[in-house]
């Protein structure tokens, strides 16, 4: 039978008090699940139940059946991808806002829903030192609550194709081209194929810290347009998920203000909340993004303390979004939306129905506050330079690019009479890394750049300090030992 208030009530203290029970022993757990693929359909039955089942039961599997299927990303030793923020702040907010679930596709559904996430966007781009121009308040550009980066980076590619047909209507569409590099986010060459059009990778080097630069921006521009393509829109990173590159906005800004035709969208997705912080905003080119930027992204349930999901999107000018986006049929039509004197979010991005996002946003803000966020930025980058300063004074390892922020991209590089081949340097990597990832306390993830085999580390978990960074290195040091020897058994084959 479906709970009742009372029953509710009972039902939530004691989900509260599991969800507690679970961060106090969180530290205790492996980092990663340990079932097996499969698991979880051979313990349940093939159907749904034909009757209600005693709630209680039902929570109870919830602790047996998917706790030790997770995979604990707010693990103080939870070093892989990047940072999925979880903070009791937010998980209040998700819980008041699923209470009164409605789906906010314009402001009379809801008015609180709209005119809080006009609030909390402001906030936030005030927050980040965004210019002004990218406020709500504005009146022209205006930011907007997306589930992913993802998402971001395909609403802004909708509207800079449509953007590019109304300036340039007599272009094919099988001409047009998204200039993307080869350390953006796999989120680019998605956009491509959900559009069906072409998506050009633009080679970045080592030695300019994997970041676009002008000049090659230029290059490849003059390239495409001799013969007959036409890029509408370039993605630049802030902090990539690779290498934890910075593009050179300021030199593409500049380039691209000879093809105004051409939107200049950067994914901070990662990194962004970096300019919470005076000190990192250059690094950042937070400079260069209010002069140039055409649309700016950046995730709070990333390094921003907001739980899953909670994408942010500014836009210099919202009718770039609603020009390309707005659908309004009789039933959705408004005396306020009509009048324009209210935002109808559903026509800044590709759904109808969304969430009550900027509810956690708003209690996280508040409860943090400005400084509290710093602080947690602060905390993390500490303790990625400590881990860095290990990767530095050690003999065996090696930087294959420099930190950037809270993350370290580096691999074994053990000191040989002879120097390795780059071959046999990955191949000895492969070897550590799958040492490394068959532990259980403690969790890292590959990469590749520009052929090279490597390791990152992202720090980002609120309760990682450094004894857990002390950890993590601590394990490299005994894998790489094991490592170093199971790869020479290798040799007389390798050489082979």
């Amino acid at each position: 039978m479906p709970l009742d208030i009372e029953e509710f009530r009972k039902a939530g203290y004691k989900a509260i008090d599991r969800i507690c029970d679970y961060y106090y022993s969180l530290h205790a757990k492996p980092v990663v699940s340990q079932v097996q693929p499969g698991y979880l359909r051979e313990a349940l039955p093939e159907n749904a139940p034909e009757h209600g089942e005693d709630f209680d039961n039902v929570q109870d599997d919830y602790q047996k059946l998917i706790v030790p299927g997770l995979t604990h990303w707010q693990h103080p030793s939870f070093f892989a991808y990047f940072p999925t923020a979880c903070t009791f702040e937010g998980i209040l907010g998700d819980l008041y806002a699923s209470s009164t679930s409605n789906p906010g596709f314009n402001w009379a559904c809801s008015p609180a829903c709209t005119e809080l996430e006009a609030v909390v966007m402001d906030w936030t781009a005030k927050l980040l030192g965004l210019n002004p121009e990218f406020y709500n308040t504005s009146g022209r550009g205006g930011g907007v609550m997306m589930t992913s980066a993802s998402d971001s980076a395909l609403t802004a590619i909708v509207a800079a194709r449509s953007r590019f047909i109304r300036l340039n209507p007599t272009i094919p569409l099988n001409n047009l081209v998204i200039y993307v590099t080869s350390q953006t986010h796999s989120l680019g060459l998605k956009a491509g194929l959900v559009l069906g059009l072409q998506v050009r990778v633009l080679d970045v080097k080592e030695e300019d810290a994997f970041a676009l630069r002008g000049e090659s921006l230029r290059t490849v521009i003059e390239e495409d347009r001799e013969k007959g393509k036409r890029p509408f829109i370039l993605v630049v990173t802030v902090g990539s998920t690779s290498s934890g590159a910075i593009d050179r906005i300021d030199e593409a800004g500049h380039v691209l203000k000879e093809y105004p035709d051409i939107w200049l969208h950067v994914d901070a997705a990662w990194a962004g909340m970096t300019l919470v912080c005076p000190e990192f905003r250059e690094r950042a080119q937070l400079e260069a993004i209010n002069e140039y930027a055409t649309s700016f992204c950046t995730n709070f349930h990333k390094w921003g303390l907001v739980n899953f999901d909670a994408s942010t999107l500014w836009v210099r000018d919202r009718t770039l979004l609603t020009d390309a986006l707005d659908i309004t049929p009789e039933f959705l039509r408004t005396k306020h939306g009509d009048e324009g004197t209210v935002i109808d979010y559903r026509n800044w991005h590709l759904g109808l129905g969304r969430r009550f996002r900027s509810l956690k946003v708003w209690f996280v803000l508040r409860s943090y506050g400005a400084e509290g966020f710093r602080g947690y930025i602060r905390k993390c980058i500490s303790l990625n330079n400590q881990f860095a300063s290990y990767i530095r004074d050690s003999p065996d390892f090696a930087f294959v690019t420099q930190p950037s922020f809270a993350l370290t991209v580096f691999r074994l590089e053990p000191k040989m009479p002879e120097p390795l081949s780059l071959q046999s340097l990955n191949s000895l990597n492969r070897i550590f890394y799958s040492r490394l990832s068959a532990r259980h306390d403690v969790l890292l993830t590959q990469t590749q750049l520009n052929g090279v085999f490597c390791i990152r580390l992202a720090v980002g978990a609120a309760r990682t300090d450094d004894t857990h960074i002390k950890h993590a290195y601590d394990v490299m040091v005994e894998e790489a030992l094991v490592a170093i020897n199971t790869w020479r058994e290798t040799l007389p084959a390798a050489t082979d």
